[in-house]
């Protein structure tokens, strides 16, 4: 039988205990009649009083998580007799350290992230990694503890500089919460005859291409990459992209699309060049499925970027 589970995460003192304690008592959430299992993964300045709970809420703790496993995790439901599990997880943990530890029922409803916003734009600063790594996949961001005269831009770029599809809302002192409206339009015009992709978007264009491809099918496309050559490619087949970096210098990865036609050049990897042509999507043994796929129209070559490296910000 499938075991929904409802993921909060978030740094210590973010607020994840009275947000689950809200939503506890909520009997949209709680009906009353199925049996809830909340783990907690840390102990912060706030913590669960089963007193505080209707009887059909139970309780169980990791504090370590060398332990997260799946026979653990099952015989903990088992022990409660759990319907539903509610997961308050250590914000120092990564997030793929309890998705490899989930048994194969269990099923991840909703990832909800809560932020204190007195203490996110340090901890972005600082520990960027850990941040990036708990925006990744997660569906709500919640800024929490929000005052007037922050600037929602500020929060709302932490955001999107790693995840377009997470909601993201705004929790005032009062418990008041709004929801985020604001806009990002694309640096680039996406309608033009040709889209030209400056050196300093290539991060974004490649990001929402790859999460839209539909909008850029069939759109002709320039930009500047540096070449990869790949032995599973035909000859006159190629890669072309850019090195990205998502939150630190420890995930710099190449992102590229494939590219067919070389023109007169005889391209190694390495090379820098500009490149115009229609973006279609193709089977290609580099994706090991369908991918995008650049027909070259122009190609030539250029010199390497002041910054190599591609950016969000």
């Amino acid at each position: 039988m499938e075991v929904p589970v409802y993921l909060f995460t978030g740094f210590l003192e973010a607020g994840k205990t009275s947000f689950i304690k809200e939503t506890m008592q909520d009997p949209n959430f709680n009906d009353g009649k199925k049996q809830y299992l909340i783990i907690t993964c840390e102990e912060g300045e706030e913590e669960f009083e089963a007193a505080d709970f209707p009887d059909n809420v139970h309780f169980s703790s990791f504090d370590d998580v060398q332990r997260l496993t799946p026979d653990r995790l099952n015989a903990m439901v088992k022990r409660a007799g759990a319907d539903i599990v509610v997961v308050e997880y250590n914000g120092m943990w990564t997030i793929d350290a309890f998705y490899n530890a989930l048994p194969p029922n269990w099923m991840v409803y909703q990832e909800i992230l809560i932020v204190d916003s007195t203490t996110i734009i340090s901890y972005n600063a600082n520990m960027r990694q850990l941040v990036v790594d708990k925006l990744t996949s997660c569906e709500m961001v919640v800024f929490n503890r929000f005052k007037p005269e922050y600037d929602k831009m500020a929060f709302h770029k932490i955001v999107r500089g790693v995840s377009k599809r997470a909601n993201i809302c705004y929790e005032d002192m009062q418990g008041e919460i709004e929801f985020d409206d604001i806009e990002d339009p694309l640096p680039y015009d996406i309608n033009a005859d040709v889209i030209e992709i400056k050196d300093e978007d290539f991060a974004i264009f490649y990001r929402d291409m790859t999460d839209e491809m539909a909008k850029y099918k069939d759109k002709t496309i320039r930009f500047k990459g540096i070449v990869a050559l790949d032995p599973s490619l035909p000859n006159g087949s190629y890669a072309i992209g850019r090195h990205i970096m998502t939150c630190c210098a420890d995930d710099i990865a190449y992102r590229g699309v494939v590219a067919k036609g070389m023109g007169s050049l005889k391209l190694t990897t390495r090379d820098w060049v500009i490149v115009e042509g229609k973006l279609t999507e193709e089977y290609s043994k580099l994706y090991r499925g369908v991918g995008p796929v650049l027909y070259v129209k122009q190609i030539e070559r250029a010199e390497k970027p002041i910054q190599e490296v591609a950016t969000f910000y």
